[in-house]
């Protein structure tokens, strides 16, 4: 069997359970299509697509949908159960559009979100500010990590740890030769 192909179908799955809850959300608060896309400043043609499960949104535009409905990015992935366990080979990769940055989305729950990311080497990803009262905490799992956050640069190496609010652009930088792994969560308030 060809890996690929199991990685594109467990994709194609992703991509159309965003689309089921991106409608489900939206519909729900009442917000047509046309005035969430101006709302997010994402084109109405690409969320009709999102919606149909005919894309596989980038990370930068499932968050701008997330922060949009106001809600954790992992509610347009999946339900909950009461025990949860991520096998790697299970795990669902959301990536950057130049795919230097990719993040797995772990668990959720009331007012947090845990997930793990790919940083690759001499690479940079600069997030969009968040919602107000989210907060980032970031831990270096391996390699070494730059966070920029209000143009202040903080160095990190393994196994060293950052919390910073998250309502305003900030960057990861991995100045290093070598992938860089964390481990973050998100925490909404």
């Amino acid at each position: 069997m060809d890996k690929n192909a199991g990685f594109q179908a467990k994709e194609e799955e992703v991509g159309k359970q965003i689309g089921i809850n991106l409608r489900q959300f939206r519909t729900a608060k009442g917000i047509t299509i046309e005035a969430f896309a101006k709302q997010i400043g994402v084109s109405k043609l690409t969320l009709i697509k999102i919606e149909q499960g005919e894309a596989n949104p980038t990370l930068s535009v499932i968050w701008k949908i997330a922060d949009g409905l106001h809600i954790p990015i992992a509610s347009l992935l999946s339900g909950e159960s009461d025990v949860s366990v991520i096998r790697k080979q299970d795990s669902v990769q959301l990536r950057s559009s130049d795919e230097v940055f990719v993040v797995e989305p772990l668990f959720r729950s009331n007012g947090f979100e845990l997930y793990r990311g790919y940083l690759q080497p001499h690479s940079s990803y600069t997030s969009e500010a968040h919602q107000a009262g989210v907060t980032e905490l970031v831990t270096v799992m391996s390699g070494q990590l730059t966070v920029e956050v209000n143009q202040e640069r903080y160095d990190l190496v393994e196994e060293e740890c950052i919390r910073f609010k998250a309502d305003r652009q900030h960057t990861y930088i991995n100045p290093s030769e070598k992938s860089t792994v964390l481990h973050f969560v998100i925490t909404y308030h």
